[in-house]
């Protein structure tokens, strides 16, 4: 199948750069977003999101001619749906901008047209709710048009270079509709492309996200148990795993990102009675920001009043995504107990808090701080001199939650020094 115009709708992490991808291969592409400050600015060059490499490939997109920005689609050979797929407050998922994203097709979709949903959804997603959606157009799915799922199965900070290499799994509705799809990717995809059908590739990208949550909630566990009992987690992981059969993650403040912290709840949802380790995977999770903060009043006493210095709000390190961040959510638990928090994100400088003072620079952070709370291992946080630091502030006690710093180098800094997991707040 010959394609020479493809419609992405969403231009977020995976929208973006999957479009701007394809304009550099040679494709005309119509990038849709409903957020009119998104496309306003993409139209005047201006990138809404941090990614290694992102600027340079969306602005020689746009310079070509083949990257066009709207808020509504137009007709294409093909459709790509890469849209938010959050949950609400009780964990389902919600699939509003998924329907949305399908009804906006139906009044360009001709026959031959290959659509595909790339945004990670609760199986039968495909066959389900957008196969219906597109189905009003008249035309039937797997006869007049090809309809696939295809996961983005890429990590924020290497996405443009995984986007390419990664293998690419492609479900159809039926066996032509996954060999449409991968005609479409394989005008960049370098990795091997594996054919499958929608729902089993609907599967696989919750089961990859559930088994990495499922391990690092028995990380986390883990740090729990040590601390109990005035063991170094960090010392007893990096033993037991000197066993051929035994690779344990690394603990940290919780999990967040909108995939491992968020497709887990699908398959909860999905099926309750089959799911009670991910739905306890989860809640261990979840519940990791709380111990974060119970380490900080162990450490502090009554933190009420008490200036904190939070080093890191995205959900992991080197990106400025902050969704579902559980960095934010222990920024929020201190002051929900009283302290007066100052939050430093240098990927995001202009996050705004309720309440919270989010701070431009590190100085403006720690310089009034009793405590600094270190939640994301940063690159500009791990080779922080702590020389230099204590210059910086009057703080002389910080809590390390990711084992990011050399604790004796800190010390040697007349800095206390403790760690989560590590015991020593006993």
């Amino acid at each position: 199948m010959n394609f020479e115009k493809i419609c992405v709708l969403g231009l977020g992490y995976i929208g973006l750069p999957t479009a701007s991808t394809f304009a550099t291969h040679g494709l005309k592409v119509i990038g849709v977003d409903v957020n009119p400050q998104i496309v306003n600015g993409l139209q005047n060059g201006h990138l809404h999101l941090y990614e290694p490499g992102l600027r340079t490939l969306v602005q020689a997109a746009l310079r070509s001619g083949n990257l066009m920005v709207s808020q509504q689609p137009q007709p294409a050979d093909a459709f790509i749906i890469a849209v938010p797929t959050p949950f609400y407050a009780d964990k389902r998922a919600d699939m509003r901008a998924v329907q949305s994203a399908s009804e906006a097709i139906v009044p360009h979709l001709r026959r031959g047209n290959l659509v595909i949903l790339e945004s990670t959804s609760p199986p039968l997603t495909t066959v389900n709710l957008v196969a219906p959606i597109l189905e009003k157009s008249g035309l039937k799915a797997g006869e007049d048009f090809f309809l696939a799922y295809s996961p983005e199965r890429v990590l924020p900070g290497q996405i443009l270079r995984e986007l390419i290499e990664n293998a690419r799994i492609i479900g159809g509705i039926n066996p032509e509709s996954a060999e449409a799809g991968r005609d479409l990717y394989s005008i960049f995809v370098r990795g091997e492309i594996i054919l499958t059908d929608a729902t089993t590739a609907e599967m696989v990208k919750l089961m990859e996200n559930t088994y990495r949550d499922v391990n690092i909630a028995i990380a986390n566990e883990f740090s729990r148990l040590a601390d109990r009992f005035g063991v170094d987690v960090w010392e007893a992981i990096r033993l037991a795993n000197r066993h051929p059969r035994v690779n344990i993650l690394s603990p940290g403040p919780g999990v967040g990102g909108h995939c491992i912290s968020v497709d887990p709840w699908f398959l909860v949802e999905a099926a309750p009675d089959l799911t009670p380790l991910i739905r306890t995977a989860r809640k261990v999770n979840d519940d990791q920001p709380h111990f974060v903060v119970q380490l900080v009043q162990r450490i502090l006493g009554d933190v009420n009043g008490r200036p904190i210095a939070a080093l890191g709000l995205a959900y992991k390190p080197n990106v400025d995504d902050l969704r579902e961040s559980p960095a934010i959510e222990v920024v929020h638990l201190l002051q929900s107990a009283g302290a007066r928090v100052f939050a430093y994100e240098p990927y995001k400088t202009d996050y705004a808090f309720n309440g919270v003072a989010s701070t431009t620079s590190l100085i403006e952070a720690i310089q009034e701080a009793e405590l600094l709370v270190l939640l994301v291992a940063h690159d500009q946080f791990k080779t922080l001199d702590p020389r230099q630091v204590a210059e910086m502030t009057k703080a002389r006690v910080v809590l390390d939650a990711v084992n990011a710093w050399k604790a004796h180098e800190w010390q040697a800094a007349g800095f206390q020094v403790f760690r989560l997991g590590a015991g020593q707040t006993r």
